[in-house]
């Protein structure tokens, strides 16, 4: 289980590491929002972070995922990561805010090249797709 009680970016690394969707709630403040790289309308509230994030852990969070810098501020961090899909370097990086008590009230992500926001479109909606059936069969 992720220690909630760590800095919030030691947290979120935790949960890349071993996910855990009891922490990742613990984790996000219920009025977070959420920014997608590729859908313009920010999303709000816990339900739908935890959503997009845990769709993007499936999609993002394999073998050649890596933070490659962090810049970690009072209440914010930038984490530059990149990763390998299907041939595609994808670059990109988490901006992260967080409140007094640790929990993460703002979560944007920015990716490029323009071919691997494509893909990550392609790759996240059939996530998401994927997800929404199984929680209806559940």
């Amino acid at each position: 289980m992720t220690d909630t009680s760590a800095h919030p970016v030691q947290a979120w690394h935790a949960l890349l590491q071993s996910p855990d969707a009891a922490a990742l709630d613990a984790l996000l403040h219920d009025e977070v929002v959420f920014h997608s790289p590729v859908v313009h309308t920010p999303q709000r509230g816990k339900a739908k972070t935890r959503l997009y994030l845990q769709a993007a852990m499936q999609v993002l969070n394999h073998a050649s995922f890596r933070y490659e810098r962090q810049i970690i501020g009072q209440r914010d961090a930038v984490l530059e990561f990149a990763t390998e899909i299907d041939g595609i370097v994808v670059n990109g990086v988490d901006l992260i805010r967080w409140d007094d008590a640790g929990r993460i009230i703002d979560f944007k992500v920015m990716v490029r090249p323009l071919k691997a926001i494509n893909l990550l479109q392609q790759k996240m909606a059939a996530m998401l797709q994927t997800m929404a059936a199984a929680a209806q069969g559940a």
